[in-house]
């Protein structure tokens, strides 16, 4: 299924320039902007070929407008203003053409993409006889339509070959994109996910932004550093954290290297944006979540030759979602493919199963269960207890991990530590004890406990030579 992006039910238009403060903003329903702008800007009297095709680019250049957040982005409570010299001509109050009307009821929310981008392609036009420009020619359209272009074709004609026509897209009320809170070091979810993704992009083009080499959707230490480098690079106060106003700032940046509101776009690949993760993960999916979830199925698979085993790597895959339909087919529930609320409780539970049911002198061994959320900075309570006397012990054969207080809170000393462990043992330095890690931290815990300091070939922590 084609990802599509929403179009609004309403509009707010800026009647003037967007500096003018003087002037009114008002909200409309989109398909009424969209007849209002094609009744001010076209004659009814065109042919219907040339309306359409002209329709289409006006809903796309607005739809860009409004996805890319090019007012917003900036600072203002608008999405669109009314002069010719940024946008397209919208009069407040105007009479409609009865059969742009029509058109526009039929066809609103259809828009244009470059083919294999998501978002809508911000079609340039003008008159074609006052004003030339590199898009679409508005009395151009009337003369291939007397030649029998269809409105595609005359898209076509202007835009290139490689577009393609979106629709019936979902409308829905437009909400802006900022979550509505600051995001900082310890958070997750999509919210940091699609910063951290753009970040990474606009490090191509200033290089002193850090990589954040795993942009899954957890605020870890690289991202807190990439956030204080794009803050002090564009004199935003630096702090690490991103509210309103660098959110937008990342979010305007973004659109600018990428040229998402320009004709000659780079482009929105879908790979390039985060699928949101709200009660269900399902293929495609990816991040923290998920990870934990192949920890579970992995571990459940041990006792269950119906499952196969998958790696752990964050990413829902065939392989996790064959994994998935597995586990409901041996449970009874809905064969689907898809982690929702029962599943995954359903998935715990056989987890918790699974362990109980190992003989005691062998469950000892394995210390204490993953608790099922990541332990992060900010968390507290009995695992991260656990987590803390486990690396205390760890640091008595590796010197090169701190020890810290057993208190339950995951401060920055403990954060530090497990950023020593991953270091250490080869893992990804995050500062986050996710399933990998905490399975690590008690392997390793347990083979000290039981006096196997170091495994079978382990390099010893100390030169070996002659006495």
């Amino acid at each position: 299924m084609a990802v599509t992006f929403t179009v609004p039910e309403f509009i707010t238009v800026h009647l003037g320039a967007p500096s003018d403060t003087s002037v009114a903003n008002v909200r409309v329903s989109f398909p009424d902007y969209i007849k209002n702008v094609a009744s001010s800007e076209i004659y009814p009297t065109w042919p219907e070929n040339a309306i359409r095709a002209n329709i289409y680019a006006q809903i796309s250049y607005t739809l860009n407008r409004i996805f890319t957040e090019h007012y917003r982005a900036q600072g203002y409570p608008f999405d669109i203003t009314n002069s010719t010299q940024y946008d397209q001509s919208f009069v407040d109050g105007r009479d409609i053409f009865e059969n742009i009307s029509q058109i526009v009821d039929d066809i609103f929310n259809d828009y244009i993409v470059r083919r294999g981008n998501l978002e809508p392609l911000f079609a340039q036009y003008c008159d074609g006889v006052n004003t030339i420009c590199d898009g679409l020619s508005q009395w151009g359209t009337v003369d291939l339509a007397n030649q029998g272009y269809t409105p595609y074709e005359i898209l076509q004609y202007y835009f290139g070959d490689e577009i393609d026509i979106v629709f019936d897209a979902p409308v829905a009320d437009f909400r802006e994109s900022y979550p509505g809170y600051a995001l900082r070091l310890g958070d997750s979810g999509e919210p940091v996910q699609r910063m951290q993704i753009m970040l990474n992009r606009i490090g191509r083009n200033y290089p002193a932004i850090p990589k954040i080499a795993y942009p899954d959707g957890l605020f870890d230490v690289a991202t807190e550093d990439a956030v204080r480098e794009f803050q002090r690079i564009f004199n935003l106060d630096v702090d690490g954290v991103i509210g309103k106003g660098t959110w937008y700032r990342v979010q305007f940046l973004y659109n600018t290297v990428k040229r998402l509101g320009e004709l000659d776009s780079e482009g929105l690949l879908i790979s390039d944006v985060s699928r949101q993760y709200t009660t269900e993960l399902k293929e495609g999916d990816s991040g923290e979540n998920v990870r934990v979830v192949q920890f579970y199925l992995n571990f459940i698979a041990e006792f269950n030759n119906e499952i196969p085993t998958v790696a752990i790597d964050g990413i829902f895959g065939p392989a996790t979602a064959e994994a998935v339909r597995a586990f409901q087919r041996s449970v009874g529930l809905e064969v689907d493919g898809i982690v929702d609320k029962e599943t995954w409780d359903k998935i715990y539970e056989e987890y918790l199963a699974a362990f109980e049911s190992i003989p005691p002198e062998y469950q000892d061994r394995g210390a204490v269960l993953f608790p099922g959320t990541s332990l992060r900075l900010g968390s507290s309570g009995d695992a991260v207890s656990t987590i803390q006397e486990y690396l205390n012990t760890i640091s008595t054969v590796y010197p090169n991990i701190p020890k810290v207080g057993v208190t339950g809170y995951f401060g920055t000393d403990t954060q530090n530590a497990v950023l020593a462990f991953q270091r250490e043992f080869g893992l990804p330095p995050r500062g986050i004890v996710g399933p990998f890690t905490w399975e690590r931290i008690v392997d390793l815990y347990t083979d000290i406990r039981d006096g196997n300091e170091k495994s079978f070939g382990q390099y010893p922590g100390a030169p070996v030579g002659q006495q």
